[in-house]
C-alpha cells in the first residue's frame, strides 16, 4: 500500500459532516488524460473484483436528462462550504478521471457538477440539480432531508456516499450500499455486544452516553441508548453538550467519574472526544471502553491522541467495511490508493472518500449495463437487483434489494500510539471480519423515510 498518509472520518453530525467542493458555480471534474501504463489496477476499466465497470461502448443516443451520445451529466453534494472538507469532490475526481481515461461508461464520458450545500441550502441546491442531472452521486450532506422532497418530485435517482436522517436514510429512488444512520435496525449492534457482553460485560452496569446537542445526533443518541438497554446495558450518565463545542471539559470528565461510569459513547466531533479524554486521563480515571464512532476514525485523532492513546480504550466499528489498514489483504483498497496517487496526487484517501468510489462504482457499473438505452428506471433497477454487492470488495455482501436491512457485519478498530488497528474481537472472515451480529429492529416512534406517495408520485412515473 502507499506510504501516503491515510485519513478517515466518517460524519454523524452537523457539525462534522463530510464531503465538499470548492464551489457549485460551473464546478465540473474531467478525465485527467495521463498514462495507463503504470498499474493494470489503475489503467483498465476493472475495479477490484468487478470486470468492465467503466469502457468503450457505442453509445449514440440522449436517452433522458442529463445523458447524450457523448457523456453523462451527474451530481455531487456536498456541505464543504461549511465544513471546508473535500473528500467527495476528491472522489468525484478521482473516479471520473479514472473512468474516463478507461473510456467513460458504453463511451459516454461522466461529468461531475458538485453542489455546495453550505449545510442550509440542500434544498436549494437540489433544485439546481434536478434541472441538468441524470442522477446524484457519491456525495452527502449533514441536513440532506431538507432536499429528499424536491428530489423526488422531479424523480432524481439518488446513489449517495452517505445518508444522514431518518428522513432520507432508505427514501424512494435512492440505493445506498452504506449503513445508514437513519435505517429500522441498529448498525452498530453486533460490535456494542462485543463490547457490553464479551470483551467488558462488567461495564453493562454503568454505561453513559454523550452526544452533540444537534437535531441530527440527538435521535440517533435516542436510538443508541435503546438499543443498548435491549444488550442489557444500564444508562447511568445521559448529557447533551453544546454542538460548537465546549472549551473545558472538566466538569463533564468529573460527572463521569462521579458516576462511576465504565463505558461511553461519545457521538460529536472527534476533536471535542480528544479533549474529554485528555481531562479523563490527566484524572487517572480510565472506563473499560469508549465508542469514539467512526468519525473518530482519522489520523489527526491519532496525532492529538497524546498520553490518552495509551491509557483509554478508543473503539470503533466500521460495519463490514473493509478498513483502510487492509490494502495488503484487499485489492480493492488498494487500488482506491492507486487511484488517489495517479489521479489526486497528493490528496488524502479517506473512509467517506472509499464510500464515494463504492457509491461510483455501483452508478458506473448499473448506467454501463444499460447500454445506449440509458434511464433512469434501467440504472435504478439494475442497482436494486445486486443481491450480493461488496463494491468489488471494499465491503462484505450487502443484497440492494432490500432497502432498508440489518448490518450483520462488524470490523472494530482500537486506536493506539503507532495508529487505528483491528481489535481483538475474533474476526472469522478472511481475518478481518464477523457476521454474526444481532438483529436489533428500534421500538420507538423515529422520522421515516420520504416516498415517492408522500409527494403524489409513484414508481411509474419513473422513466
Amino acid at each position: 500500500m502507499s506510504s501516503k498518509r491515510i485519513v478517515v472520518a466518517l460524519a454523524v453530525v452537523s457539525l462534522l459532516v463530510v464531503g465538499g467542493c470548492s464551489g457549485r458555480s460551473g464546478t465540473e471534474t474531467e478525465a485527467t488524460g495521463g498514462s495507463q501504463k503504470e498499474s493494470a489496477e489503475v489503467g483498465s476499466g476493472d475495479f477490484g473484483d468487478l470486470s468492465g465497470v467503466c469502457g468503450p461502448g457505442a453509445a449514440k443516443s440522449a436517452t433522458a436528462q442529463g445523458v447524450t451520445a457523448d457523456e453523462i451529466k451527474v451530481g455531487i453534494f456536498s456541505d464543504v462550504g461549511f465544513t471546508k472538507n473535500p473528500e467527495f469532490v476528491d472522489a468525484a475526481k478521482v473516479f471520473t478521471s479514472w473512468c474516463n481515461a478507461a473510456g467513460g461508461i458504453n463511451g459516454r464520458k461522466l461529468v461531475a457538477e458538485v453542489y455546495d450545500t453550505k449545510l442550509m441550502e440542500v434544498r436549494q441546491r437540489m433544485i439546481e440539480a434536478c434541472r441538468s442531472d441524470f442522477a446524484l452521486v457519491g456525495g452527502g450532506a449533514a441536513l440532506d432531508a431538507l432536499g429528499v422532497k424536491e428530489r423526488l418530485k422531479c424523480l432524481l435517482p439518488d446513489f449517495p456516499a452517505q445518508v444522514v436522517q431518518a428522513e432520507n436514510a432508505f427514501s424512494d429512488l435512492q440505493v445506498t450500499a452504506s449503513v445508514s444512520t437513519g435505517s429500522r435496525y441498529e448498525p452498530f449492534q453486533g460490535f456494542r455486544q462485543w463490547l457490553l457482553q464479551q470483551k467488558y460485560p462488567e461495564s453493562k452496569g454503568a454505561v453513559g452516553i454523550i452526544n452533540g446537542d444537534s437535531p441530527v445526533t440527538k435521535v440517533i443518541g435516542t436510538k443508541t441508548v435503546e438499543s443498548m438497554q435491549a444488550l442489557g446495558a444500564t444508562v447511568t450518565y445521559d448529557e447533551l453538550y453544546p454542538a460548537a463545542g465546549v472549551s473545558d471539559w472538566t466538569p463533564y470528565a468529573q460527572s463521569i467519574k462521579s458516576k462511576g461510569v465504565k463505558g461511553l459513547v461519545f457521538m460529536g466531533q472527534f476533536t471535542q472526544l480528544l479533549k474529554l479524554e485528555d481531562v479523563l486521563t490527566s484524572m487517572d480515571y480510565k472506563l473499560d471502553w469508549i465508542d469514539a464512532t467512526n468519525n473518530a476514525y482519522n489520523q489527526e485523532f491519532i496525532d492529538n491522541g497524546g498520553r490518552s492513546l495509551g491509557f483509554q480504550n478508543s473503539y470503533l466499528d466500521l460495519s463490514g467495511a473493509a478498513s483502510l489498514e487492509s490494502g495488503d489483504k484487499v485489492p480493492a483498497v488498494r487500488q482506491v490508493d492507486q487511484m488517489y496517487d495517479k489521479y489526486a496526487p497528493g490528496t488524502s484517501v479517506t473512509f467517506p472518500g472509499i464510500r464515494a468510489i463504492a457509491a461510483w462504482v455501483l452508478f458506473a457499473k448499473s448506467a454501463g449495463s444499460c447500454a445506449d438505452e440509458l434511464t433512469r428506471k434501467c440504472a435504478l433497477d439494475v442497482a436494486k437487483a445486486e443481491k450480493e454487492w461488496t463494491a468489488g470488495g471494499l465491503q462484505m455482501p450487502v443484497d440492494l434489494s432490500v432497502a432498508d436491512r440489518p448490518v450483520p457485519c462488524y470490523d472494530i478498530e482500537v486506536a493506539r500510539p503507532g495508529g487505528w488497528q483491528a481489535a481483538d474481537f475474533g474476526p472469522t472472515i478472511d481475518g478481518l471480519y464477523r457476521c454474526d451480529a444481532p438483529i436489533y429492529e428500534y421500538q420507538g416512534e423515529y422520522p421515516k423515510p420520504v416516498t415517492l406517495a408522500d409527494i403524489g408520485k409513484s414508481a411509474s412515473d419513473v422513466k
